[in-house]
């Protein structure tokens, strides 16, 4: 910086300017010229380390303001606080300690609302009022496991976790936002419901907590949405968790349900307590709509930073990679873990294992129409969706709450941009008066609708049996697979020899009166028919796509999958489909 001053200034008023004038610049130094000259009569290099100190500091409004941030998110009254050791909860702020780190927290939105209807500072504060910091709910942005995401918060300690006005705006600008943004939403619910004493100011609003499901139904497959369950969520807060892509119960507090065990006594007569009415076996082994059980806060935190590793951030992202590492077990495995006598068990998670990279398995809703595994998986680095029979529970058949789970995990994969692995060895779809009571054709036609409509690259393996419609919920030839492999053990038919050969040679079989002629006879057309739906025979007529040892499974799967990476897929132009 170039300073002319007059003809008559001293060098210590020079001096002076320059001092004055370094506090004021980002030059690296000041030259101050006297009169007319031109040489400069001081030159002063200025100190560029930031911050330059001063006597400034904050005032007593900051510290005010700093008081009441305080009190703020101290919470609600400490008579609740102390109660959450009780219950093994963690208090909210605790909790986001866990989950973000001490500066994993971004910025958190809204802190002073509803600060003037309890806090002594404001001007409209009843000396009465219970204290509601924050109006019982946290926002904000965060960094967790080095991904942005937006998060949501229920404070315990206020009114039970309840919603209120404020709360509730809150909570949908968190959501709007996350729609401008497309980052995950993390929603940590400790909810009772909405406060049936100030429903005025934000039920049937426009803009109020009706406007939370059209919210999610607005993010679903834009951006994942991610609820962790801590305590019990009634009423409308228990659509949050069941909106959300993946829901996470924690055992032994959380629970959810549509109405409170004393509404449920008082409408039904039914005397039942929380978690028999909605707790965490209810959802995960019944319902369906947990898709994992945490021991505690801890493991839940853990189990959603291994499930974001499979997701992007929004439906026009990819997948992230991840390192390539070879299986738990060797593929060479494959075939001597798969038994060649069709209605033989076996678990299904023995080839999973020597598929996919190792650690990578995460299976979803491991309890819920255990027929199915729904699974994500890493083949060769890269996250797949599983879809897998699995032998070892009822033969592999698929009952409704498999078919509805496998529709639910395909169509998510699907709108997140995941590829799909099948695993087919089923019998195919249940029958009798049972399934058919609890919806069979409905959820079997869910599944094959999830299948047929996926544009994602698909991989369908005949693993063994590929019996009736169930190959076509297990994305066989007619269902746009980018590939349909068979191994050794494969068949496709309508139905297995034994079930084929009862229904069209019944009658003859049962004139022959002689046992052993009846038995060879019935074991020769097992075999013809055998013959028809081997899958040489499928292969000979370009049914399926390969035949390979399985033991390469693992090697062609990768190869596969990384050559239909960028696949696409048109639909017919329409609105939308009408199954769901």
């Amino acid at each position: 910086m170039d300073v002319h001053i007059g003809e008559s200034a001293t060098e210590e008023e020079a001096s002076a300017i320059a001092s004055a004038l370094s506090e004021h610049t980002d030059d690296d130094e000041i030259r101050v010229f006297v009169g007319d000259s031109d040489e400069p009569l001081l030159v002063r290099d200025v100190n560029l380390t930031a911050p330059i100190d001063d006597d400034l500091g904050p005032t007593d409004r900051e510290r005010r303001l700093r008081e009441e941030i305080a009190d703020i998110e101290a919470g609600g009254p400490q008579k609740y606080k102390d109660r959450l050791s009780e219950q093994d909860k963690l208090f909210v702020r605790d909790r986001l300690d866990l989950w973000f780190g001490e500066d994993g927290i971004a910025f958190e939105d809204g802190k002073f609302a509803a600060f003037d209807d309890w806090h002594e500072n404001a001007p409209e504060a009843d000396g009465d009022a219970s204290r509601t910091p924050g109006d019982g709910l946290l926002t904000g942005a965060a960094d967790f496991e080095g991904r942005d995401v937006h998060w949501m918060a229920n404070d315990f300690t206020v009114k039970a976790g309840s919603m209120a006005g404020r709360g509730v705006e809150k909570f949908l600008r968190m959501q709007q936002r996350a729609l401008k943004t497309g980052q995950p939403v993390l929603y940590l619910m400790d909810s009772s419901g909405g406060r049936i004493d100030q429903q005025t100011g934000f039920f049937a609003n426009r803009e109020g907590i009706g406007k939370y499901y059209y919210n999610h139904s607005m993010l679903s497959g834009r951006v994942p949405q991610i609820c962790v369950l801590y305590g019990p969520c009634i009423a409308g807060a228990a659509y949050t968790p069941v909106f959300a892509d993946f829901t996470i119960m924690v055992e032994g507090m959380s629970a959810m349900a549509i109405a409170s065990p004393r509404m449920v006594q008082m409408v039904t007569g039914e005397d039942i307590d929380m978690q028999e009415l909605g707790g965490p076996q209810v959802h995960a082994e019944h319902s369906g709509s947990a898709d994992l059980v945490a021991k505690d806060e801890e493991h839940a935190r853990e189990l959603v930073a291994q499930l974001i590793t499979y997701l992007p951030d929004n439906s026009d992202e990819s997948p992230p990679m991840a390192e390539s590492k070879p299986p738990r077990k060797p593929p060479k495995g494959i075939d001597s873990v798969v038994p060649e006598a069709p209605n033989e068990p076996y678990d299904m998670e023995r080839v999973i294992e020597r598929v996919v990279d190792h650690g990578s398995y995460f299976e979803l809703k491991p309890d819920y129409g255990k027929e199915i595994i729904t699974a994500f998986g890493r083949v060769d680095g890269r996250p797949v969706g599983i879809v897998a029979n699995q032998p070892d529970e009822r033969a592999g058949a698929i009952f409704p709450d498999a078919a509805d789970k496998a529709a639910d995990f395909v169509w998510t994969c699907d709108a997140y941009d995941i590829p799909l692995l099948y695993l087919c060895d089923t019998p195919g779809f249940m029958a009798g008066s049972g399934v058919e009571k609890d919806g069979i054709l409905e959820k079997g036609k869910k599944m094959i609708y999830a299948t047929s409509e996926a544009t994602v690259p698909k991989q369908s393996v005949i693993v063994r049996k590929a019996y009736g419609a169930g190959i076509y919920a297990m994305s066989g030839p007619a269902y746009d697979p980018e590939s349909v492999i068979g191994l050794p053990a494969g068949e496709i038919g309508i139905m297995g020899p034994e079930a084929a050969i009862n229904a069209v040679y019944a009658n003859r079989l049962a004139d022959i009166d002689d046992p052993q002629e009846r038995a060879e006879l019935e074991q020769q057309l097992r075999e013809e028919y055998r013959e028809d739906i081997d899958i040489h025979r499928m292969a000979s007529e370009v049914v399926i796509d390969e035949i390979i040892p399985p033991s390469e499974l693992r090697g062609e799967l990768a190869a596969r999958f990384e050559f239909y990476e960028g696949v696409e897929k048109d639909r017919p132009s329409k609105k939308h489909g009408t199954v769901f």
